[in-house]
């Protein structure tokens, strides 16, 4: 168990004031993100069959939660890991327009997710997508849209301030872009989780951009992308350094979506050819599917991070093994 347990730890907000922060965290953050980026709330499923090909299969290994139902019994539902390819179909089911967008409630369980200070098996967090022209997907739209969800988050930081003075942990006012290679480049013999500590204390908040295909030094991947949604070349995660754990905290992971030519190249890569017979996949290779850029905002760490608490478990209701939720509580962390 990989839990970190802060010294002198304590809490400055009551249970029930952390659950009223929340509220407010929520509902004000989901406001200023859809004017910054013209988002629509939309309703979301939980669940989808396994032969849309519409699940995310985030690194390929990780098992969904699977079911069946009377009314379908030759049909496998799976639990959501997330919502990036179901959202892109959205924006054409639904008639949006151009820079018109959609965001959600997306509530996730990762039953293989490994259990620390900020993972869960439970996942909540405002998943978003934007229809944008082909030849805006670049890394200046790119860098653009996270500059907009990092103002955001600082307009955000500045009313929870207003709210819960003494409360609100303080964070930088700039965002700083890099690439995995350039910290494969820079830290070639550390791990990239160590990479990201080390830029994420250096620069406060990064942008840590293209991820998924391979690095020139030691032939892998800084970390797992699926395929089939995000282009490699144009994606990134939002990660803050967090002084209460002394470690990064990701915020979000987003991207431009793959286009046609870059599904075909990435599914080869991945060696997931086959996945092109999907229904998903096969209309977004016969151009039938918008040009978008999305992604997720994590909504616990979000107030995580805000709030300065030492677990995701201060903020969210989820399950935690004894072992876990027994040493928290020695140490003043008191798990929902």
């Amino acid at each position: 168990m990989d839990l970190i347990l802060p010294k002198d730890y304590k809490p400055t907000l009551t249970v029930r004031d952390t659950e009223a922060a929340i509220v407010f965290i929520r509902e004000n953050f989901q406001a200023i993100l859809s004017d910054m980026l013209n988002l629509q709330r939309m309703s979301a499923p939980m669940f989808v069959e396994r032969a849309t090909g519409l699940n995310d299969n985030l690194n390929g290994v990780e098992r969904p939660v699977a079911f069946d139902m009377k009314d379908m019994p030759e049909q496998t539902i799976e639990v959501v890991h997330s919502l990036a390819k179901w959202k892109r179909m959205a924006l054409k089911k639904y008639g949006f327009g151009m820079h018109e967008g959609l965001y959600t409630n997306m509530n996730a369980i990762r039953r293989d997710e490994d259990l620390d200070n900020v993972h869960s098996i439970y996942v909540d967090q405002w998943d978003w997508e934007k229809i944008i022209k082909k030849e805006e997907r670049t890394e200046k739209t790119l860098k653009e849209t996270v500059e907009k969800i990092f103002s955001a988050i600082k307009e955000i930081e500045k009313a929870v301030t207003k709210h819960y003075p003494g409360s609100t942990y303080r964070l930088p006012d700039k965002i700083t872009f890099v690439t995995t290679q350039e910290l494969e480049d820079r830290w070639p013999n550390l791990t990239p989780d160590e990479r990201e500590d080390r830029i994420a204390k250096k620069e406060k908040a990064v942008f840590l951009m293209k991820i998924g295909d391979k690095l020139n030094r030691s032939g892998k991947p800084h970390d797992g992308r699926a395929p089939d949604y995000d282009d490699w070349s144009l994606n990134g995660d939002i990660l803050f350094w967090y002084e209460p754990l002394e470690k990064k905290l990701e915020i979000s992971s987003m991207g431009i979506r793959v286009s046609e030519e870059s599904l075909r190249e990435q599914l080869k890569k991945a060696h997931c050819e086959d996945r092109a017979k999907l229904p998903f996949h096969k209309m977004l290779l016969n151009g039938e599917l918008p040009y978008t850029i999305g992604g997720g905002i994590g909504q616990s760490r979000l107030c995580m991070l805000l709030l300065g608490k030492a677990h995701i478990g201060e903020v969210q209701a989820s399950v935690w093994p004894e072992e876990m939720i027994e040493k928290c509580a020695q140490h003043d962390i008191e798990l929902l």
